[in-house]
C-alpha cells in the first residue's frame, strides 16, 4: 500500500511540476517581453525565440545530467585504475582483450543477437497475421502481449521456476522437468547445461518481445492498401504467396525497425541473466559482466567502465540506424 501511495504521489507531483513550469515560464516570459507598447514587435520576436527553449529546457537539462555526463564520466574512468584515482591508459582495454570471460560474454551476446531478434520478429509477424484473421484474435493478442507488462526480473523469476530442478524421486515443481520426467527421463538441471542453457535464457526474452513485435507489425499489416491484396487474389495468389510476396515486402521497413529495436534490447540484456544464472555455467553477457565488476565483490570501476564503453559502442550504431529507419517510415 505504501508503494502504491508513493507511486501515485510521484506521478501527481511530476504532473503538477510540469504544469507549473510551463504555466509559470509562459507567464514570466510574457511579463518580460510584453506584446504591447512601442517595442511590441521586437518583444514578440524575442519571446518566440525563447519560448521553445523554455519547453525543451528541462528535457535537455536532464538528458545532459543523466546521459551525457555519465558517458563522459565512464569514458574517463575506463582509463583509470580500480578506485578511479590513478590514470592507467589502455590497461583496462588490454585486460579485456585477454580476458576469457570477456570473450565468453562477447560470443554469448553475438549468439543472442543471432537468435532473439530474428525469432521474436518472425513469431510476432506470424502472430500478427494469424490473430487478424481469427474470431478470437483480440483475446489472443492480449495474451501474447501480456508478457510485455512484466519486468525482466519478474520474467526471470517466473522462468526460473519453469526450469526448476528437484532430485530424482521428488515431485518436480518445474514445468519443464515435470514434462521431462513424465516422458520417462531423469530430471535435469537445465540452467547448468553448457551451451543449451543460453537458449533457455533466450526463450525468456523472446517470450517478452514477441508481443511488442506482433503489435507493431499488426498495425503495419493493416496499413497495406486493400487494392493491392485484392489484385493479388484476383491474379490467383494463394495465402502463402499473398503473405510472403505481397504483404511482407510492403512492410519490410517496419520489420527492420522492429528487428533493430529488439537487437538494441539484446545488446543491453542484463536482468534475465542476473536473476537466473548470474553469468555462471557459460552464460555470461556483457551487461552482467559490467555489473559484477562495478558493484560486486571488490569494485573495479576502471574495468567496469571499459565494459560499459564496449556496450555503448555496440549499441550506438544500431540506435542511429533505427532512428533513421523510423524517420523514413514516418516521413
Amino acid at each position: 500500500m505504501e508503494a502504491l501511495i508513493l507511486a501515485g504521489g510521484t506521478i501527481l507531483a511530476g504532473v503538477f511540476a510540469c504544469t507549473a513550469w510551463f504555466w509559470g515560464a509562459n507567464l514570466a516570459l510574457d511579463l518580460i517581453c510584453p506584446a504591447r507598447g512601442p517595442q511590441a514587435g521586437r518583444n514578440i520576436l524575442r519571446a518566440n525565440m525563447v519560448r521553445p527553449w523554455l519547453f525543451i529546457g528541462p528535457a535537455v537539462l536532464f538528458l545532459g545530467l543523466y546521459l551525457v555526463y555519465p558517458v563522459l564520466k565512464s569514458t574517463l574512468m575506463s582509463f583509470q585504475d580500480a578506485s578511479g584515482a590513478r590514470f592507467v591508459g589502455l590497461a583496462n582495454y588490454r585486460w579485456l582483450a585477454g580476458d576469457a570471460k570477456f570473450r565468453e560474454a562477447i560470443l554469448n551476446n553475438f549468439l543472442w543477437l543471432l537468435v532473439v531478434p530474428a525469432t521474436a520478429t518472425f513469431i510476432g509477424l506470424v502472430a500478427a497475421q494469424i490473430t487478424d484473421r481469427i474470431r478470437w484474435g483480440k483475446f489472443a493478442k492480449s495474451m501474447i502481449f501480456m508478457p510485455m507488462a512484466i519486468s525482466f526480473v519478474g520474467a526471470g523469476v517466473i522462468w526460473k521456476f519453469i526450469y526448476d530442478f528437484r532430485a530424482e524421486g521428488l515431485a518436480q515443481i518445474g514445468l519443464l522437468n515435470a514434462f521431462w520426467v513424465w516422458l520417462g527421463h531423469s530430471p535435469q538441471t537445465w540452467l547448468t547445461l553448457p551451451f543449451w542453457n543460453n537458449f533457455l535464457l533466450m526463450a525468456v526474452l523472446i517470450w517478452i518481445q514477441t508481443g511488442f513485435a506482433m503489435v507493431i507489425l499488426s498495425a503495419a499489416l493493416r496499413g497495406i492498401p486493400e487494392e493491392t491484396v485484392e489484385a493479388a487474389i484476383l491474379d490467383g495468389a494463394n495465402p502463402w504467396q499473398l503473405f510472403f510476396r505481397i504483404k511482407v515486402p510492403q512492410i519490410w521497413g517496419t520489420i527492420a525497425v522492429v528487428w533493430t529495436t529488439i537487437t538494441i534490447t539484446v545488446l543491453k540484456v542484463f536482468d534475465i541473466v542476473f536473476v537466473m544464472t548470474n553469468g555462471e555455467w557459460g552464460t555470461q553477457v556483457l551487461a552482467n559482466m559490467m555489473y559484477n565488476w562495478m558493484f560486486r565483490g571488490a569494485p573495479d570501476y576502471g574495468r567496469g567502465s571499459a565494459i560499459a564503453l564496449v556496450i555503448m559502442a555496440l549499441v550506438t550504431p544500431m540506435m542511429i540506424w533505427n532512428i533513421r529507419a523510423a524517420r523514413r517510415e514516418t516521413g
